[in-house]
C-alpha cells in the first residue's frame, strides 16, 4: 500500500512535540544567520545570494543527474539580478529555464502559487518539449496515455518498483487539495510547510518530469516565506545532493508507510540545518573577500591585475595562476603577464607556492598582513 492509498490520505500527522522542538533549534539558526547576513552590507549579501542560487540551481539538477555549467548559470542569474560578475557566459535554454523557475519561486516568494504557475515552470524547464530524446507533456498534468508513473530501478523482467504515483485521473482533484493547502493552511510554520509541501508533491509526481526540481523550487518558496526576504543565503537542494543516497531511501521508506510522517520531518529539518551550517562556509568565503579587497585597495593595482584578481576569487576557479594562465585570460603577451605577477608578488597579494622553473605557480594569501 503506497501512502495515498490510505483512507485519511491527504491528512497528515506527526509528534507535534518532538518535531517542535526541532523546528525551534532550526528557526534560531534562520535567525542568526540572517542576522550575521544583515551586517555584511548590501554588495556583499548580493554576492552571498548569487552563490547561493547558483548553487541552489546546478545541485537541484544534479540531483536528477543533470549536468550544467556553472559558469552559464551564475551567469544567467546574475543578468537577471542585475550583478556584474568577471566572467559573463552565455547560457542555453535548459539553464535560462530553471533560473527563471527558482528565482520565480525565491524572489516572488509571496505571489500565490497556481496551477499556472506550475504549468509555466514546468515549460521553463522543457523549452523544447524534450526531456533528453523524448517528447513530453509540457505545461499540463501527465495523462493516463502516458501510463502509470514509476520509479524503477533493475534489469528488464527484473525491475523493482520504488514507488507508484496516483494515476493521472486523479491529479486535478489532488492539485487542487494541495495547492489550496499550500496558500490557506496557515497554522503550520512556513518551514515545516516546506518540508510537507516537498514530500506531498513528489508523492503526487504530477508531470512527466521535473517533479524533484519544482518540489524543490516550492520548497525554497516556502523557506523565503519563512524568512520573509528575496535574498537567500543556505541552499537546501546543495545539501539534498550530497546526501542523495539517504535523501531517497527516507522518500521511499515514507511512501511506503502511514500517513505518520515525524520520519520524514525529522530528516528534512536535520538536512536543513546541514544546509545552514554550510551556508556559514559561504559568509565566511564572502567576508574574506571583502577583507581581502580592503587590503588590495590601499595599493595601486591596474585593471588586468583586478580581472585575475575577481577570477581567483570565483567559487569555479580551479587550480593557481601562473604566466601563461595569466596572459590567456587578460589577453595579453607573456613577458607583460610576468610583469603584473612580480608586482602582486612584491605588494603581498600574490604568494608564489613551491616549485621552480615551468611550474611556477601563485595563489592569494588567506590574509593579507
Amino acid at each position: 500500500m503506497w501512502i495515498y492509498e490510505h483512507q485519511n490520505w491527504p491528512r497528515y500527522t506527526w509528534d507535534a512535540e518532538y518535531i517542535a522542538a526541532k523546528l525551534a533549534a532550526i528557526r534560531y539558526r534562520q535567525g542568526y544567520l540572517l542576522g550575521r547576513m544583515e551586517s555584511v552590507g548590501f554588495d556583499l549579501r548580493r554576492e552571498a545570494t548569487l552563490n547561493t542560487i547558483t548553487a541552489d540551481v546546478i545541485k537541484s539538477s544534479a540531483i536528477e543527474g543533470e549536468i550544467l555549467d556553472p559558469q552559464e548559470v551564475r551567469s544567467s542569474i546574475a543578468r537577471r539580478l542585475g550583478i556584474n560578475i568577471v566572467v559573463l557566459t552565455p547560457s542555453g535554454r535548459n539553464v535560462d529555464g530553471i533560473v527563471e523557475m527558482m528565482l520565480d519561486a525565491t524572489q516572488g516568494f509571496s505571489k500565490q502559487l497556481t496551477k499556472e504557475r506550475l504549468f509555466d515552470w514546468h515549460a521553463a524547464l522543457f523549452p523544447t518539449g524534450r526531456s533528453s530524446m523524448h517528447r513530453i507533456i509540457v505545461g499540463n498534468w501527465r495523462t493516463i496515455d502516458t501510463g502509470p508513473m514509476q520509479v524503477i530501478s533493475g534489469p528488464i523482467g527484473r525491475e523493482k518498483i520504488h514507488f507508484e504515483a496516483p494515476r493521472a485521473d486523479k491529479l486535478e482533484k489532488e492539485m487542487a487539495k494541495f495547492l489550496e493547502w499550500f496558500e490557506y493552511q496557515n497554522d503550520i510554520d512556513p518551514v515545516l510547510k516546506a518540508g510537507i509541501a516537498y514530500f506531498w508533491f513528489v508523492t503526487i509526481h504530477p508531470f512527466e518530469d521535473g517533479n524533484g526540481r519544482i518540489a524543490r523550487a516550492i520548497a525554497d518558496m516556502a523557506l523565503a516565506r519563512a524568512d520573509k526576504i528575496t535574498e537567500r543565503f543556505y541552499s537546501l537542494s546543495t545539501q539534498i545532493e550530497s546526501e542523495r543516497k539517504d535523501y531517497y531511501n527516507q522518500l521511499e521508506r515514507q511512501q511506503r508507510g502511514t500517513l505518520e510522517i515525524s520520519g520524514w520531518l525529522e530528516w528534512f529539518l536535520d538536512c536543513l540545518g546541514r544546509a545552514i551550517s554550510r551556508a556559514e562556509q559561504t559568509l565566511s568565503n564572502v567576508l574574506f573577500k571583502a577583507e581581502l579587497w580592503n587590503e588590495i585597495n590601499l595599493n595601486s593595482i591596474n585593471q588586468r591585475q583586478r580581472f585575475i584578481i575577481n577570477r581567483m576569487l570565483e567559487d569555479d576557479f580551479e587550480g593557481y595562476m601562473n604566466t601563461s594562465k595569466y596572459a590567456k585570460l587578460v589577453k595579453c603577451s607573456n613577458d607583460t603577464a610576468l610583469r603584473d605577477i612580480q608586482n602582486l608578488k612584491s605588494l603581498g597579494i600574490f604568494i608564489q607556492n613551491s616549485g621552480g622553473g615551468r611550474s611556477i605557480s601563485y595563489r592569494l594569501p588567506g590574509k593579507i598582513t
